[in-house]
């Protein structure tokens, strides 16, 4: 409750938190607008594959760059000012750093990065989750044992609802849901970079004025982005991922803790302590009354049996809480997220806490690549929001036990047997090169297919 007030002190003892940012996108972008506000933080360095573009999008979010242009990293350090570069590995090492951002969306570039930032002993805010879900379990061991922090993301949905996790657990409730809500269609699974926008209701031309990218829009409407944030959510907190895959059951904000509690209760879920999504559209089209498209919730409980439950139970009523037919599940939900305007938070957690915005504690869901269509061998798969795969949340016991190919290495890697559609891609269906990324994904496996023989 006390960051400002703790940012505030150190921008008077003249030691701001030092931040470099690698990615300077959309949610680069939205950070790059808040950080030059924020009292105590200081923006040190900026990479981006195109330092041209790095400059615009500090021209575009309000930043004099001549003013504020370090020619070297070690002029931003003595004169405050902010270097703007190409090389993501010299700003990882540059001297005086903190805090390490990686908005790049690439799971390679994530994961170097990390490892980088661990080995130089900088905290790492990891905006890219797909990444993380490629290997943060792997990562944010690395951090561990260095003594520094890896972290989600605030202000993107997955470490928003770790925060609704944590509060309901601190608050003594059980948590029987938790995730988020978009807009869903059984059909979307199928749409490719050529047919996303219709599910926008925009024009292609529209998308291009406005620099958005189709195959990265491609990835929140077929279900890989929502797929991934829960995989991030479930590894993160403990809660499980459905066995079959999101349900995307349609509700209001009114009928989530109808919705989401067990199918012996009325509900859509297997058991409680699950991640969901929720849709904003009916599946006939209607539109879903007070739906929670661009928000996020959890549905908890309080303790079942005796008195004290009973007690809290009629607290939810007198207090107009969101609640079930019965008063027992009930719902907390926020129907917005800020995303890179949030980013702060987890910034200044890092430095001036040691404590992470949510991170994964295990392996315990994946996301496995998934055929939109009949696949032939020799056909070369295309990754996240492309034409060939989507990405479907699988518990990781599951995806090891089938040797799936994770979502976030289904790109530029071509086929060697043919897959149905909507068959889980493997491991032995494609033809993979060595790189980092397969090293750390491989070693996070094995370590999880260890620990699970441990245990039996």
């Amino acid at each position: 409750m006390n960051l400002a007030s703790m940012l505030k002190r150190r921008a008077a003892e003249g030691r701001p938190v030092r931040v470099g940012l690698i990615g300077a996108g959309k949610f680069g972008s939205m950070f790059l607008s808040q950080v030059r506000t924020t009292v105590g933080l200081h923006l040190m360095a900026v990479a981006d594959l195109s330092a041209e573009r790095a400059r615009k999008a500090m021209t575009n979010t309000g930043w004099d760059v001549e003013a504020v242009a370090a020619a070297s990293f070690a002029d931003a350090l003595a004169k405050g000012g902010t270097h703007v570069g190409e090389d993501s590995e010299a700003l990882i090492k540059a001297d005086g750093l903190d805090v390490v951002i990686d908005a790049t969306g690439n799971p390679g570039a994530g994961i170097r990065h990390a490892l980088l930032a661990a080995r130089n002993g900088r905290h790492m805010v990891m905006v890219n989750v797909e990444a993380d879900v490629l290997a943060g379990a792997y990562l944010a061991e690395e951090f561990r044992k260095a003594g520094l922090v890896y972290t989600l993301a605030y202000g993107d949905q997955p470490a928003l609802v770790c925060e609704m996790v944590d509060w309901a657990e601190t608050c003594g409730f059980r948590v029987v849901a938790a995730g988020k809500g978009t807009k869903y269609m059984p059909s979307y699974h199928q749409s490719t970079p050529e047919t996303v926008w219709t599910h926008f209701g925009i024009t292609p031309e529209q998308a291009a004025l406005g620099g958005m990218n189709p195959q990265m829009f491609n990835s929140f409407i077929d279900g890989t982005k929502s797929s991934i944030e829960m995989a991030a959510i479930s590894n993160a907190t403990g809660l499980l991922a459905p066995k079959d895959g999101l349900l995307f059951p349609p509700a209001g904000v009114h009928d989530l803790p109808q919705v989401l509690r067990p199918v012996a209760d009325g509900g859509v879920l297997e058991r409680k302590g699950m991640v969901e999504v929720v849709t904003s559209v009916e599946r006939d089209g209607r539109q879903v009354v007070n739906d929670l498209r661009w928000g996020v919730y959890v549905v908890f409980e309080a303790a079942d049996g005796d008195a004290r439950g009973d007690y809290a139970r009629r607290c939810f009523r007198e207090y107009n809480i969101t609640v079930d037919p019965s008063g027992r599940y009930a719902a907390l939900y926020r129907t917005v997220h800020l995303i890179g305007l949030e980013l702060g938070v987890s910034v200044a957690n890092a430095a001036l806490r040691g404590e992470a915005t949510g991170a994964p504690s295990a392996f315990r869901s994946d996301v496995v690549a998934v055929a939109k269509k009949a696949l032939v061998p020799g056909e070369m798969l295309d990754g996240e929001g492309g034409y060939t795969v989507w990405g479907r949340v699988m518990r990781a016991e599951d995806s090891l036990a089938i040797g799936a190919l994770p979502i976030g290495l289904a790109h530029k890697v071509a086929l060697k047997r043919p897959v149905a559609p909507g068959g889980v891609v493997r491991w032995e269906d494609v033809e993979i090169a060595d790189s980092e990324a397969v090293r750390v994904r491989r070693a996070m496996e094995h370590e999880a297919a260890a620990r699970r023989i441990a245990a039996e």
